[in-house]
């Protein structure tokens, strides 16, 4: 198995990286009782859409990028029934050491975020625990989900929950430390398997007892290292490990009112966005 080393660096900076927003050559997840338990998506009154994963009966955990326009926000979840429905975001915490302004692969924090719903999610679906997260050996094979595009341009095939297989190629230290995961037969060399437009904030996940344990949040994609299209899908999916942010989100969790009562202060919107809170 081949490993990220200092000579890739240079050739993954080179390559047009952005926020990862639909999944590379995945499956539709058409299982009631697979990822859509535990993968939803967010989008803002301004049209973005990012991918997040459940964490608690009304809480979500996304890229703290998602969350940085003066907009409102909401989370859109899928039924056993594969149907659709919205509930308001209505508080949100952003790991203190994100620096809003800065691109994903130029953050030099941390981009994560919690996010807080008007109402819980309900029994059809199934909260991960980051808590029983665990570290990802290089080699490792992982579960990306989301909600982004298929291929560049193509918009219309967003907002479709997608899963594929991924391969972990180990930790890279560009402004902050991410784990880097790609198509494990490609290895981010052409084309393959990854994060697309859409994707950013969705989990990789790994098998556990019937369920899943989350790995991480996407933050940015590239296009493959050999690519000449300039693209930031089909190549290198950067995550940022759960296993080494536990603490926060468990206290963000409980900031959010998860273990006690939240305290917001109110971002901008216009009145007929509704109420959307951030709390920093």
């Amino acid at each position: 198995m081949r490993r990220l080393t200092s000579c890739l660096v240079p050739a993954l900076l080179s390559c047009l990286a952005g926020p990862a927003h639909a999944i590379m050559r995945g499956e539709v997840a058409r299982d009631p009782d697979g990822v859509r338990q535990s993968v939803v998506r967010i989008e803002s009154s301004l049209g973005e859409l990012c991918s997040v994963a459940v964490i608690g009966a009304d809480l979500v955990l996304t890229a703290a990028h998602c969350l940085m326009e003066p907009a409102a926000y909401r989370v859109v979840v899928v039924d056993r029934g594969f149907r659709q429905r919205s509930l308001r975001a209505v508080a949100a915490v952003v790991h203190p050491a994100f620096v809003p302004g800065t691109t994903p692969r130029t953050q030099p924090g941390v981009d994560l975020a919690i996010v807080k719903l008007e109402h819980p999610l309900g029994a059809e679906f199934l909260p991960l625990d980051p808590r029983r997260t665990g570290q990802v050996d290089t080699g490792s094979s992982v579960t990306l989900a989301g909600f982004g595009v298929v291929a560049e341009g193509q918009k219309r095939s967003a907002r479709t929950l997608r899963q594929t297989n991924l391969v972990s190629l180990g930790p890279l230290q560009v402004m902050n430390r991410v784990l880097v995961v790609a198509d494990s037969e490609r290895l981010a060399a052409t084309t393959g398997a990854g994060a697309c437009r859409g994707d950013s904030g969705g989990p990789i996940l790994a098998p556990a007892g019937g369920s899943y344990q989350l790995l991480g949040i996407v933050s940015w994609s590239s296009g493959a290292l050999g690519s000449r299209e300039i693209t930031a899908c089909g190549g290198l999916t950067a995550v940022t490990p759960i296993a080494e942010h536990v603490r926060w989100i468990t206290e963000g969790a409980s900031a959010l009112g998860h273990f006690g009562e939240a305290r917001t202060i109110r971002s901008r919107q216009s009145a007929a966005e509704g109420e959307w809170m951030r709390r920093r």
